[in-house]
C-alpha cells in the first residue's frame, strides 16, 4: 500500500500545486472564507465525497466511508483562512485581495487535505471505518473555528477516535515532518483595555487624570506577574503591541487604549493570571485617578498532543519520509485553536517542511515575503494520507 500511496502522491502532484495557487490568489480573512469554502465544496462534489457545510460559519466536513463504516472512525483538519497582510513577493500566483494574505501556510493545509481526499477516496474499499475532512474556518481570530464548530455540533453524527492536524513550518525543509508528544503550543488570551479620566490641557494636568501616565505604569506594573507572581519555571509571555493616546503635545487625551496578549503552558496559572491581571490594571488605574474597561475573552487552549497517537505518528512518518526526516519539535509560545480539538480527543499536531530554494532568503510565518516550496505539498498530501491509512487499519 504505501507504493500505491506513492503513485497517487505523484499523480495528483499538479492538481495539488493547482488548488494551491488558486487558494493563494484568492485569500479570504477569518469567517469570511465563502469563495474558499464554496470552491473546497465543489472539489469534495467533484470527487463523489459527501460533506456537510455551513457548520460554525464556514467550517465544512467531509466523509469518506470504508468498508465496514462504523469500525472505526478518525479525523484530519485543515484550516483555510488568512491575514490581513499585505503581500510583497511579486509571483504569478500572488494575491488578488489587497491586504489579504495566506502568510500563515493554511492555503497548503487546505490543499493538503484535499490531495489526500483524493488518495484516501481510491482506496477506501482497501480500509474499514471512516475518515472525516475537517475544513476549518477562523483559526487566526479569536473565539477560534474549531471551537466554532465543535459548538455547532462538529461531530453530532460521528465521533472520532483521533484527529490529526498539520502546519507548515518554514524552520525545516522540504521532505521532513516534524513531532513532538505533550504540550506543544501555549494558550493564546486577547487583552483589550479602555483607560478613562478627565482629559484636559497638557499645561494644566492638576486638573486632570493623567490617563497616558497611568496606562505608562500599568505595563510597568503588569510585569510582575512574569516576574513576581508567576512560578519562575512556568513558561508564559505577557506582550502588548498597541498603545494608543490620541493626544497632542499638550492635550491629555480622555481615553487610552492598550492591547495585548498572555499566553502561557499552564491552564491552572491561565486561569490565575487572568484574574491578576485585572487586579493590577484596575487598581494602578485607581491611583491616578482612572477607571478601566477590561475585555478578556477566553481564548486558544494549550495544544497538547496525545503521547500515545504521538508516537504512533512519529513511527509511521519515519516509514513515509524515512527516520534521517524526521524532526522533534521544540514546545513553542505561538498558539492554535487546534487546542479545543486537544482538549476533547486524542490528537496530535504535527509539521512538514517547506524550506526549498525559492523560500531560502525569505519571510517567516506572517510575513508578507512568507513563501513555501511547492515541492513540499507532497509530503503534506502524501504524509497525511499515509499517517491516516495507518491509523485507519491499525
Amino acid at each position: 500500500m504505501k507504493a500505491h500511496i506513492q503513485e497517487l502522491t505523484a499523480k495528483y502532484q499538479s492538481y495539488t500545486i493547482d488548488c494551491y495557487r488558486h487558494l493563494h490568489a484568492h485569500p479570504e480573512l477569518s469567517f469570511q472564507e465563502f469563495e474558499t469554502t464554496a470552491f473546497i465544496q465543489k472539489e469534495l462534489s467533484a470527487m463523489g465525497i459527501p460533506f456537510r457545510a455551513g457548520i460554525g460559519g464556514n467550517g465544512v466536513l467531509g466523509k469518506i466511508e470504508g468498508r465496514n463504516p462504523g469500525k472505526k472512525v478518525i479525523a484530519l483538519r485543515a484550516d483555510m483562512d488568512a491575514l490581513p497582510v499585505c503581500e510583497a513577493v511579486d509571483i504569478a500566483w500572488k494575491s488578488t485581495n489587497e491586504n489579504v494574505m495566506h502568510a500563515c501556510g493554511h492555503d497548503a493545509h487546505t490543499t493538503c487535505l484535499l490531495g489526500a481526499a483524493k488518495i484516501l477516496n481510491e482506496i477506501k474499499n482497501d480500509f474499514e471505518g471512516t475518515i472525516l475532512l475537517i475544513f476549518q474556518p477562523g483559526e487566526e481570530k479569536a473565539p477560534g473555528g474549531a471551537r466554532l464548530m465543535l459548538e455547532d455540533g462538529l461531530f453530532d453524527e460521528l465521533e472520532p477516535e483521533l484527529i490529526l492536524g498539520q502546519h507548515v513550518s518554514v524552520d525545516y525543509p522540504t521532505g521532513t515532518m516534524g513531532f513532538l508528544s505533550g504540550m506543544i503550543m501555549a494558550s493564546a488570551d486577547e487583552i483589550h483595555v479602555k483607560i478613562h479620566g478627565k482629559g484636559g490641557h497638557g499645561a494644566l494636568p492638576h486638573l486632570c487624570n493623567d490617563t497616558v501616565l497611568a496606562a505608562a505604569q500599568t505595563l510597568v506594573a503588569l510585569q510582575q506577574v512574569r516576574s513576581r507572581l508567576c512560578h519562575p519555571l512556568t513558561p508564559m509571555v505577557l506582550t502588548f503591541g498597541r498603545l494608543v493616546a490620541n493626544g497632542a503635545q499638550n492635550i491629555i487625551p480622555s481615553e487610552v487604549q492598550l492591547s495585548g496578549t498572555f499566553r502561557t503552558v499552564d491552564e491552572k496559572w491561565r486561569a490565575e493570571a487572568k484574574n491578576h491581571i485585572r487586579r493590577i490594571i484596575t487598581e494602578t488605574c485607581a491611583a491616578y485617578g482612572c477607571t478601566a474597561d477590561i475585555e478578556m475573552p477566553d481564548g486558544y487552549p494549550c495544544v497538547v498532543n496525545d503521547e500515545t497517537i504521538t508516537t504512533k505518528a512519529r513511527d509511521f512518518a519515519s516509514e513515509w519520509v524515512g527516520e534521517e526526516a524526521i524532526r522533534t519539535l521544540e514546545m513553542r509560545m505561538t498558539s492554535e485553536d487546534f487546542g479545543f480539538f486537544t482538549q476533547k480527543y486524542p490528537c496530535t499536531f504535527y509539521r512538514f517542511g517547506v524550506k526549498g530554494e525559492i523560500n531560502a532568503n525569505t519571510g517567516g510565518l506572517h510575513s508578507s515575503t512568507f513563501q513555501i516550496d511547492e515541492k513540499s505539498l507532497q509530503t503534506g498530501m502524501g504524509g497525511m494520507a499515509w499517517l491516516a491509512w495507518k491509523f485507519i487499519t491499525e
